[in-house]
């Protein structure tokens, strides 16, 4: 019997990534024997521990091994805690983003059983452009988006253009063509008008040639505050980089816990699984770490690469992924932060036997 290996990045990162990281990847390899099929998992130097090593958090020979894969994991990174002549540099999650081009963020936030939500019928996903805007990491080809004339006087570059807009609309539409129909393009367009305006346009353009769908549009503070007193009524939110950034995190916590909250980021060609929280330094080593937005991140990469090249064992791993990590929670397998007791490698552990068939779910 031949067994078909793909290769795929692993990039811890920072602060709890080397604790988290190593769940996803023993989540998806028991998935993966499950399936038929092998990864070969690619360690690639990244963040504090590639200066150290390497005098760069981003070295050359990692990015060198990216161009040739489709498929990676980036654990959480922690620039702000880099040596302050990085302090000007780009972030890593920043360089890998500009260089493969990943403009799409998505990130689901729905409430799993077993754990408590402050909106327990949430299940939406945001569509987020994430290769301009007002982040000022992402709107210039050369320099920082942000500058001050004067040490009195901050200024911010906001980017939008109908290409970028129409490409995260495509990507929203295929989504939601998916799930229920039903579209929410978030703007602020009575304010900002021109910028946002554009992007509420060029969306709508998009959504025009999805017939099927069910298309209307929201205000960013309106929208926030729908979230809240009724999130059951939305589906799949499209917007810009900083107002998906903001709405994606309220919806996180609505779900439960922002360390649910799982993430891919991709390009036409290429999908890098990404937890949408951060390193969490002050907990990194106490064994506290919630891995189960990487875990789920993981998933949804293996979903996303396995849809984009017809590969039903990877789509077979992301289906396997989630319905034990939905498992081990309904199971009350929990890290403090959600009011359990488990560690970060028994919450792992748990989710990887249920992926293999044993205890519980």
């Amino acid at each position: 019997m031949v067994t078909m290996t793909r290769r795929i990045g692993v990039l811890d990162g920072d602060g709890i990534g080397p604790e988290i990281v190593p769940c996803a990847t023993a989540v998806a390899t028991a998935a993966a024997e499950a399936e038929g099929i092998e990864f070969d998992w690619v360690p690639l130097p990244l963040g504090r521990s590639a200066i150290d090593e390497f005098g760069t958090p981003v070295p050359e020979h990692t990015l060198t091994a990216l161009d040739d894969l489709d498929c990676w994991i980036l654990g959480p990174h922690d620039s702000a805690g880099y040596p302050a002549r990085f302090a000007e540099q780009l972030t890593p999650g920043a360089v890998i983003r500009k260089r493969y081009g990943l403009y799409a963020n998505i990130r689901p936030c729905r409430a799993w059983p077993g754990v408590p939500a402050t909106a327990p019928d949430i299940d939406v996903v945001v569509a987020r452009e994430n290769s301009e805007g007002l982040y000022a990491d992402r709107n210039m080809a050369v320099g920082s988006g942000e500058f001050m004339p004067t040490p009195d006087i901050a200024l911010a570059v906001g980017v939008i253009t109908r290409a970028a807009s129409e490409r995260i609309a495509h990507q929203a539409c295929r989504l939601a063509a998916t799930r229920s129909g039903r579209i929410t393009i978030v703007h602020k367009a009575n304010v900002l008008r021109l910028t946002t305006g554009l992007f509420r346009d060029a969306c709508r353009d998009v959504a025009a040639q999805y017939p099927g769908l069910t298309v209307d549009d929201q205000h960013v503070d309106a929208m926030a505050a729908l979230l809240v007193r009724r999130p059951g009524d939305f589906d799949v939110l499209v917007t810009e980089n900083l107002f998906g950034d903001i709405l994606s995190d309220l919806a996180g916590e609505l779900a439960g816990s922002i360390g649910l909250a799982g993430s891919i980021n991709s390009s036409d060609t290429k999908v890098m699984a990404q937890a949408t929280h951060g390193a969490a330094p002050d907990i990194a080593g106490t064994r506290r770490a919630n891995p189960v937005a990487i875990i789920a991140s993981t998933a949804m990469a293996l979903r996303w690469w396995g849809t984009r090249v017809t590969d039903a064992a990877l789509v077979g791993c992301a289906d396997r992924i989630e319905r034990a990590l939905g498992a081990a929670l309904a199971d009350g397998i929990t890290t403090p932060d959600l009011g359990g007791s488990a560690t970060t490698t028994e919450v792992g552990d748990a989710v990887t036997q249920r992926v293999a068939g044993h205890g519980g779910g």
